[in-house]
This record gives C-alpha cells, sequence and structure tokens, in this order.
C-alpha cells in the first residue's frame, strides 16, 4: 500500500484518515521506511533495506518476536470479521469466494444466531482479496477480507470498511501485515461505534499461568543458561576432540528447577488443617507473585468482583487483609482450557423449540458477551421449555429481563457462582456478603475434632467435598472389600466381560494412622466399609480427618441457646457447657515434631547426653539415658525433650 489513494481505497473513506495522512510527510513505502528508521536509530545513515532489516526483527523474526498460541488466539479472537459483524447491517452481501454464491443479502443485520449459521463461511475467507506487497518488509501476498457495513445510528447512511486479518494458522507466532491492517481497521470502527474497547479486569483478558506452564518458563531459564556454557566452551575447546559430556552442564537447569521450588512465591507448602483447607488451597487463584502484581500496587478495580467473574472465580471467598481480592477461589464447576482462561458451563437451549437440551457447553468470558443467559432457577416445564414468558437474564453483564424467546444458554446450578468452602454455608442467599466471605475463610480453620460429627443442615457439596479433597481413601476400580484393618483395605476387582463379571486383581490401600499434617494437626484415617461390601469406582472407603462416613464433618451439632446470660457473653464471647470439656466433644489431637542435631563444631563434636551441667534433676526427670525424652512422658511449656551439650571457646 504505497500511495494514500491505496491506503484510502483499503481502509475505506473517512475524515480521521483524511486528517493522518495530511499530518504524514511521506509518500511511498521507501520514505516512510527511512522515516521509520531515522526515528529508531538516530544518527546513522538510513537507507532502505536497513530499515527493512530492522523492522524485520523487530516485528517478523520468529527468534525475537512470539505472540505463542495464546497471542495468536486472543489477535484471531478480537479482528476475526466473526466477532467484530455482531449486530451491524450490511452494506453489501457476503459472497463464499470458493463457489461465488451470495450467503447474506445487503441490508441484513447479523444477529448472533445469523453469524452462527454463516461461521462456516466467513472462516473460509468470504470476501477476502490478495494483495502483492512488493518492495515492502516481507514480500509474501498478504490475504485480508473486507465488509462494508452501514454505520449505526447514522441517518446519512454514511457506510465504514470492516477489515479481518483472515484467520491466520496458530502455527503463525508472529505479527502479519494482515493483523496490522485488521487493528487499524478495528481503531477507525471504534470511532464510527463498531466493536468495544478493552477492559483489562475482564476475564476474557485475564488468564491464568498453571503450574505446568511456570515450570516450563523456569526450564526454559535453565535451558538458556546452559546454552550460554555450552557456547562458551565450544568456543574454547577444540571442536575435534570434544564430546557432549564435556560441554554440557546440567546444573543450571537443576538449579532453576530447584530455585522455583525452594523460593518462589508461588511455590507454597499445602495448609492442611483440614480436608476442606487442603481442596481450597489446591483450587487458589492469585494476581500475585512473578509477572504479577504488588499488593502496595493493586488498585481498587483489580480487586473488585467483576461481572466476568460469574461462574468462574467466586465473589464470596478472598482473604480479608491487604491480599482482599488479589487472591481467590475458582468457583465450583469452572474448568482451565488449554490457553489459560476459565470457562463455565451452560446448558443450551434449542432456538427452534426454545426448550432446554441435555447439552453443556463451557463458554470463556469473552464468548459468553455474545450470549443471552437465564438463570438456573427459572422455571420449566416437564418438556424443558420456559413457563414464564418474560425470563431473567444476563447480557454483557446487565441483569435484565427478556422474551424466552432470545435465550440462548441457561446457568447448571445456582452454586455454579460460588467456591467449593462457599457451597458448604447453608442458606447462602440470606448471609450478608462479608459474613458470608468470614464464614467461608473460618470453615478452613476448623481443626480435625477426635469425634467429628456430619452436620444436620447441610448443602449437598459436604461429600463431594470431602471426596475431592484427597484426604479420603477412594476405590481406584470396582469391586469387593475382602479385608479391613485399621491400617490397610484389600479389594477385589470385579471385572465385566462378556456380560459376565469375574474377580481380577487384588488392590491393596494403605491407611494413614495418627500422621502429622501441615499445620500440625492430625492426619488419621478411619475405614468405612466392611467386608463383602461391593464399592463402585471413586467411592469412599476410609474417611480422612474431620470427616464421618463419607461426609465433610468440620465439628459437631451442639445445641445452642441464643439469649444472654448475666453479660458473660456480651459481643463475641460465648458460654460452654462444663459437659462439652467432660465428654470430648471439642477435642482435638496435635503432633508437633521437633528435631535436634548434634553437629562436629571447630571446638569439637556436640553431645547429646543426659548429663547437662548447672540444670536440676527435677527439670531432667523426663529424659531416658541417651538424653531423649521417653515414649509416653507428659510434658508443658519449656520442659527439656533432648539434652545436648555444646563445646565452648
Amino acid at each position: 500500500f504505497s500511495t494514500d489513494q491505496e491506503i484510502v481505497d483499503l481502509l475505506g473513506d473517512s475524515e480521521y484518515l483524511r486528517n493522518t495522512l495530511e499530518k504524514d510527510g511521506t509518500e511511498n513505502t521507501e520514505q516512510a521506511l527511512v522515516e521509520i528508521y531515522e526515528r529508531l536509530r538516530p544518527g546513522e545513515p538510513p537507507t532502505v533495506e536497513n530499515a527493512k532489516r530492522l523492522l524485520y526483527s523487530r516485528l517478523f523474526d520468529p527468534k525475537r518476536y512470539d505472540l505463542a498460541s495464546v497471542g495468536r488466539y486472543k489477535a484471531n479472537k478480537k479482528l476475526h470479521l466473526k466477532h467484530r459483524l455482531f449486530n451491524q447491517k450490511l452494506a453489501e452481501p457476503i459472497v463464499n469466494s470458493e463457489t461465488g454464491e451470495i450467503v447474506v443479502d445487503e441490508g441484513t443485520v447479523l444477529d448472533r444466531r445469523k453469524l452462527d449459521e454463516i461461521m462456516d463461511v466467513l472462516e473460509t475467507n468470504a470476501n477476502s482479496e490478495v494483495f502483492e506487497l512488493e518492495g515492502s518488509v516481507i514480500d509474501e501476498p498478504v490475504e485480508i477480507q473486507s465488509i462494508k457495513v452501514y454505520v449505526p445510528n447514522d441517518e446519512e447512511g454514511r457506510t465504514t470498511t470492516v477489515i479481518g486479518n483472515a484467520l491466520p494458522d496458530s502455527e503463525v507466532k508472529c505479527i502479519t501485515p494482515a493483523d496490522i491492517v485488521a487493528s487499524m481497521s478495528y481503531f477507525f470502527n471504534l470511532l464510527n461505534g463498531i466493536g468495544y474497547t478493552d477492559d483489562i479486569d475482564h476475564l476474557g483478558n485475564r488468564r491464568l499461568r498453571s503450574v505446568g506452564e511456570l515450570l516450563q518458563n523456569q526450564f526454559r531459564i535453565g535451558l538458556s543458561r546452559m546454552e550460554r556454557v555450552v557456547r562458551e566452551r565450544m568456543s574454547i575447546q577444540d571442536t575435534d576432540s570434544i564430546t557432549p559430556q564435556q560441554l554440557i552442564n546440567i546444573r543450571p537447569v537443576i538449579a532453576s528447577i530447584k530455585e522455583f521450588f525452594g523460593s518462589s512465591q508461588l511455590s507454597q507448602f499445602m495448609e492442611q488443617a483440614n480436608p476442606l483447607a487442603e481442596l481450597t488451597h489446591k483450587r487458589r487463584l492469585s494476581a500475585l507473585g512473578p509477572g504479577g502484581l504488588t499488593r502496595e500496587r493493586a488498585q481498587m478495580e483489580v480487586r473488585d468482583v467483576h461481572y466476568s467473574h460469574y461462574g468462574r472465580m467466586c465473589p464470596i471467598e478472598t482473604p480479608e487483609g491487604p491480599n482482599i481480592g488479589l487472591m481467590n477461589s475458582l468457583s465450583s464447576y469452572a474448568r482451565v482450557n488449554e490457553f489459560g482462561f476459565i470457562e463455565t458451563p451452560y446448558r443450551k437451549v434449542d432456538l427452534d423449540t426454545n426448550s432446554i437440551t441435555d447439552q453443556i457447553d463451557y463458554l470463556t468470558a469473552d464468548e459468553e458477551d455474545s450470549y443471552v443467559v437465564a438463570q438456573a432457577n427459572s422455571r420449566l416445564d416437564e418438556n424443558g421449555r420456559f413457563l414464564d414468558d418474560e425470563v431473567v437474564c444476563r447480557f454483557r453483564g446487565n441483569n435484565t429481563v427478556m422474551a424466552k424467546e432470545k435465550m440462548d444458554y441457561m446457568d447448571v446450578s445456582p452454586k455454579q457462582v460460588v467456591s467449593a468452602a462457599t457451597a458448604c454455608i447453608p442458606f447462602l442467599e440470606n448471609d450478608d456478603s462479608n459474613r458470608a466471605l468470614m464464614g467461608a475463610n473460618m470453615q478452613r480453620q476448623a481443626v480435625p475434632l477426635m469425634n467429628p460429627e456430619a452436620p444436620f443442615v447441610g448443602t449437598g457439596m459436604e461429600h463431594v467435598a470431602a471426596r475431592d479433597s484427597g484426604a479420603a481413601i477412594t476405590a481406584k476400580h470396582r469391586g469387593r472389600v475382602e479385608h479391613v484393618e485399621s491400617n490397610e483395605i484389600l479389594v477385589r476387582r470385579l471385572v465385566e466381560e462378556n456380560g459376565t463379571e469375574h474377580e481380577g486383581e487384588l488392590d491393596r490401600y494403605p491407611l494413614a494412622k495418627f500422621k502429622r499434617s501441615n499445620s500440625g494437626t492430625c492426619y488419621n484415617q478411619r475405614p468405612i466399609v466392611s467386608i463383602g461390601d461391593v464399592v463402585e469406582y471413586n467411592e469412599i472407603l476410609a474417611d480422612g480427618p474431620s470427616m464421618e462416613l463419607g461426609e465433610m464433618a468440620l465439628g459437631r451439632n451442639v445445641v445452642v441457646g441464643f439469649m444472654t446470660w448475666d453479660g458473660y457473653n456480651y459481643e463475641d464471647a460465648v458460654i460452654m457447657s462444663e459437659r462439652l470439656v467432660k465428654d470430648d466433644v471439642y477435642t482435638s489431637i496435635h503432633i508437633e515434631e521437633y528435631e535436634s542435631e548434634a553437629r562436629d563444631t571447630k571446638l569439637g563434636p556436640e553431645e547429646i547426653t543426659r548429663d547437662i551441667p548447672n540444670v536440676s534433676e527435677s527439670a531432667l526427670k523426663n529424659l531416658d539415658d541417651r538424653g531423649i525424652v521417653y515414649v509416653g512422658a507428659e510434658v508443658k511449656d519449656g520442659d527439656i525433650l533432648v539434652g545436648k551439650v555444646t563445646p565452648k571457646g
């Protein structure tokens, strides 16, 4: 596009473009290249060839400029016609470039359903044109798609050109000339009211970097350090006699991986106070850490609940302190796709019958913006049709009421909005959001009791949370229980072949007994099956801590009086019956581990012994002959557990 007229013909005539071209002093490609070079490299002699090389290395060299698969996916999503013609009125027909057939007539308004119908034609490059770019930075032909539409709300009936990037292949990781042209077109379209400006807090523009990707990045850093060492050794040593073992030193790679697990802000010790804390920690999302925000710089907008969090991130469960809104929890049904964007499930509406189908579609936040979604508790008849003519629904973040014929999807469940911990709160809809936040967080702090009790009033999530937390032992295959002990369960597999069931291998499930958890609580597993029971795949065989018969049991069902008692329960104070203490209702076991090392020092070796100078015999009463506390001793704060003497100079 070497002349002003060619640029106007391509992008469409507009006042903004004319004003830009008037200000521009260059008249062809070569002058433009020289001017760019002068601005980027002042003081160096500008030539067209140097300018081409510079631009190529800056934008089009795969080694220096890499959008990665996510970047290409987002660029195609933003710039392709199928996302930009939504609700636009055509000023020219859409033509299948392969057959020449008119697919959509001029004057048609392209709603979401019409766009879905012609999606295949748009993706096979309808209204496409190929330009030969001779003498430019990239000599390859460039394919773009352009369609004229009427400017919205314009009484004069002006038209504007919408240019798409013709969907470059996902393997194209560099920016292409078609991307640049389509980006400029998007900008001019915005000035005419077509398209949307980006919201940085929208979950369509925020992605998760999962464990695998973080590890991959660390590995890449280690490999690049190793590459530097290899290059140095190759330049120094004799290439004829050298071997790969002499060249390669793997220590930088190992150091990089160890550094990530040992000291990264995103590598954390698992919370294990109870199974719910464990499950929540595994599903936590953080905006902090390397490549993220710092809590001092994070503004209110980042921390706030955004409409795109619906069904993806819990609006309730977040810390109360300086990290509020920066640490979040994945919602109950959410999943993460291959690009790191969070998806949530919706039930598809059959557009012909306006009835809910059993088809479940997972949508990302930006895909959801194109559809009208009904609430999960909308009234339906037995055929899945909406009973009400007007249905409460959401569209682009607005809660509104629309005709039932406009519905595209429906929520799968009311609890898809909240996280696993929040979904364990009964009658959540009656709670103030701030108190619900405290309740969701405090459940994770409950210590496992000796005699836990499942709640009388539950939400149905107790079993799911207990099973998925990893604290319970679940059956890997369908089978029959053959042997049950406190520390082991044996299950014989039942295998079905040709309609008959026969016995297979024996599965062995070891149980953890009175182990210390990461939080210093007692990690104990108890069998809940009997010999002869037939168990299905993923059925719970043994309760973990804070569980009763396969259900989450964080506390006890005690009788509570809502009353005053001589001011003893003023504000947050609670009076507790003496019987609760006597009967061990709220008794829990805590296990602490203490280590003592005897080292060799410069002045001689340290020694573990019972013979400690200047210490009374009563202070040593719990130690055995070796100087170590004996099993069964009852100790309290400040008692000596290990006697050790260190040589002093």
